[in-house]
């Protein structure tokens, strides 16, 4: 019998920038798909009809005050801040650890300093919404979700090749 891999530990980078021991979470986006309900004459039951993905976003928290994380807020780009998240894996069945690497593109959309008391740990979140998202594992791509070049490859298939031949780009 396996056990299931855990992240053991992990590193965040924005903008190149180690906050390594200041982020003690991130939550990844939920990659969500936009489906349509369709029923017409002489069917027996709708059927959802796939229209693309929902946006993308994810959170991480900041423990406290750190320099350069308002960096991006506001940024009259769509992948003007870029995210970096770096995981280790552990299975304790086998010994082994896996990496796991996440990089996101987007834009800062919301900060959240929570409240701050004396003598008490303050955090902070931050919000951003995604133009870009890859998930690698030990190396190889999982998923790759490029909303303005019309990429989106998923355990190796690219789901949009197709439709952007179609349209001659």
């Amino acid at each position: 019998m396996a056990l299931p891999r855990k992240l053991k530990n992990f590193a965040v980078f924005k903008d190149g920038i180690s906050y390594l021991g200041q982020v003690p979470e991130v939550t990844l986006p939920v990659l969500t798909r936009k489906m349509e309900e369709y029923q017409a004459g002489g069917m027996g039951g709708p059927v959802k009809q796939d229209f693309g993905m929902e946006a993308m976003s994810m959170e991480y928290k900041m423990a406290g005050w750190a320099d350069g994380t308002h960096s991006g807020f506001g940024s009259g780009r769509h992948d003007g801040t870029m995210l970096r998240f770096a995981g280790a894996l552990d299975a304790e069945d086998t010994g082994q650890v896996d990496v796991i690497e996440v990089v996101a593109r987007g834009r800062i959309s919301e900060i959240d300093k929570g409240s701050a008391k004396v003598g008490e740990a303050t955090e902070h979140t931050y919000k951003m919404e995604l133009s870009y998202y890859k998930e690698v594992l030990n190396g190889q791509t999982i998923a790759e979700i490029d909303f303005v070049n019309m990429v989106e490859i998923i355990d190796g298939e690219d789901n949009q090749a197709a439709v952007r031949a179609a349209l001659g780009v």
